[in-house]
């Protein structure tokens, strides 16, 4: 039985509660999965480099109503401005995207590398992006455009061997009376949320699904109005039309097929299984003309090999302009990243998370016989370890070109010389083995070393008893430009404590840093920092509040200088001196050599 059929059957009717600052409500990112991996998900965890597109009738405005600028994201105006549905509509009238080439973007998402390719179909504007009979609201009928550009962009993509989906937002339509959101407009008592799904969403999916060819993802957004047993109703329709595609997390009820984790955000442990982060590649999803804030190209393959080495995909979002323009930062930004690629792409697609944890030098993928190393940050002397390396090495060279780099074994770390020749961006040695390779994770111990301006030693690398615990703090800066830190809090009494515990390769002296956040009503208390039988004072500084919709700022409090007589384990250990507020959220811990 459809949905559609067990709404009528069963005499739903909506009483559905919705959050009028869905913005903020951080809760809409749902990330939990079918237990059951889908089969079809194997080409999506080797393919690692994904393409996202946002692109609607925000688009033609970029970011400008009635003459105001609005920042954040661009795709959220008409929620921002409070535009009437019925003057918002009106922009369709002189949205004309002739300059729209699907080829153009085909080939820039080649050239980058990318692997698969996602844009809106309709975004939470209510606007479809391609020719649907459903709703006349189209590109295709709304518009002088008059075609149906997702039509060539589906044939274009696979061309050239990219997967190709579609986003949709399932619940929120700010255009019509009954669908989520739009509290502004249309009275939120006399919303018919059922009615909404049975003659806009449900069709306009089933379209997507039928008349665009095999889609590699349907990427919901925005789940709501349904149970969990309606949402498994959706899903199995929908999968019914397209067996093979996957849905994204967000389609709800946890019964996606991979798991996607909030905007701009990666998780601080690896992840098992098919999952992706999406970010921005400025501060907006949709076009902002006044948002030039682009991600560099170092900037990019960093961000790309730090999700890979957690075992996930990167799915980098472009903005095109309502003429149909990606902005051409982006262009040139992401060809450079495909020259990388194409040096380097073997120690990204097809990898598996990084057996060996972050390094002060960077991060790591893994591959059968294979560890990638990615050296981020190079070293004052010219060499990088590897701990825990319990098998035999056969060799190390350079990823780029083959050479092979000097390497020694020193128990169970090796030392590996690095090549003469640098990438700019992240140079890549791959470290050829027999055996299995431990995973690092499992006792994990991070490096520091005076070869390094800063080593950092991340909240989730502690140790936490009493009241303490280690979360994630989401905050924006912008409206929607989220970010996700995690942080050691709850820091109230003496009991509560969080110890770092690490391995240092040479003496000499360390300078301590606590990086954190504090709250004018936790400042001015006293914190104890204990290390190598010595206990130092320090008085909490005021940083910000904590607000999800407001910036989170964080301080580098110098501690004290600390002497290091020989290589070894070492443990630092933090807590409150009395009772009081909650101390700080402590983001990391740096040991900054004294040179």
């Amino acid at each position: 039985m459809s949905i559609l059929k067990v709404f009528i059957a069963t005499g739903i009717l909506t009483a559905f509660l919705f959050n009028s600052s869905i913005a903020q409500d951080i809760e809409r990112w749902d990330k939990q999965v079918n237990e059951k991996e889908n089969p079809n998900a194997k080409w999506f965890k080797e393919a690692k480099f994904g393409m996202f597109i946002h692109w609607g009738l925000y688009s033609k405005l970029g970011g400008v109503w009635n003459g105001k600028d609005y920042y954040g994201s661009g795709e959220w105006l008409m929620h921002q401005a409070k535009v009437p549905a019925a003057d918002y509509a009106k922009v369709a009238k002189e949205f004309n995207p002739v300059k729209f080439n699907a080829d153009e973007w085909a080939d820039l998402a080649k050239d980058a590398g990318i692997k698969y390719m996602v844009i809106t179909a309709k975004h939470h504007e209510g606007f479809a992006m391609y020719d649907s009979k459903v709703s006349d609201f189209n590109i295709v009928k709304a518009s002088p455009y008059g075609k149906d550009p997702m039509k060539a962009l589906s044939n274009a993509t696979r061309k050239r061997g990219i997967q190709f989906g579609f986003y949709y937002s399932q619940f929120l339509d700010w255009h019509e009376p009954n669908g989520g959101g739009n509290k502004w407009d249309f009275d939120e008592t006399k919303k018919d949320y059922l009615k909404y799904y049975k003659e806009k969403s449900i069709p306009q999916l089933k379209e997507l699904l039928t008349n665009y060819g095999d889609l590699g993802i349907v990427w919901f957004d925005m789940p709501g109005g349904l149970d969990k047993k309606q949402t498994q109703e959706l899903v199995d329709s929908m999968h019914a039309l397209q067996p093979k595609s996957l849905f994204s997390s967000r389609v709800g009820q946890g019964l996606g097929d991979y798991r996607t984790f909030g905007d701009s955000e990666v998780p601080a442990t690896p992840i098992k299984g098919a999952w992706e982060s999406i970010y921005t590649h400025n501060d907006s999803w949709g076009y902002i003309s006044h948002d030039m804030n682009f991600k560099s190209p170092k900037e990019i393959i960093q961000l790309l090999a730090t999700v890979a080495s957690k075992g996930g995909n990167l799915m980098l979002n472009v903005g095109p302009d309502g003429e149909g323009n990606i902005p051409p930062y982006s262009v040139k930004y992401l060809r450079e990243t495909g020259k990388w690629l194409q040096a380097n792409g073997e120690s990204i697609y097809g990898t598996t998370y990084g057996l060996v944890p972050a390094q002060p030098w960077g991060v790591t993928t893994s591959a059968p016989g294979k560890l990638y190393l990615h050296v981020l940050n190079n070293p004052g002397n010219g060499k990088i370890r590897i701990p825990g390396v319990n098998v035999a090495v056969n060799k190390v060279y350079q990823l780029a070109n083959k050479q092979p780099v000097k390497w020694i074994k020193q128990g169970s770390d090796i030392i590996v010389d690095m090549p003469k020749s640098l990438n700019e961006h992240n140079t890549v040695l791959a470290v050829q083995f027999s055996g299995n390779l431990n995973d690092g994770y499992a006792a994990s111990i991070p490096q520091v070393s005076l070869q390094y301006e800063f080593n950092t030693i991340d909240a989730v690398n502690a140790e936490v008893k009493g009241n303490a615990e280690i979360k994630s703090l989401t905050y924006s800066h912008y409206f929607g430009d989220w970010k996700h830190t995690t942080c050691v809090t709850n820091m109230s009494s003496p009991g509560d404590e969080a110890s770092f515990k690490f391995s240092v390769a040479e003496p000499g002296d360390y300078k301590i840093l606590l990086e954190y956040s504090c709250p004018e009503a936790s400042s001015k208390q006293e914190g104890l920092m204990s290390f190598n039988n010595t206990t130092y004072k320090f008085l909490t500084l005021r940083t910000s509040e904590f607000s999800a919709g407001k910036p989170l700022l964080f301080i580098k409090h110098p501690v004290a200088i600390v002497s290091v007589d020989k290589p070894g384990i070492y443990t630092i250990k933090l807590t409150p001196d009395t009772d009081g507020k909650a101390l700080f959220s402590l983001k990391s811990i740096i040991l900054q050599p004294v040179l």
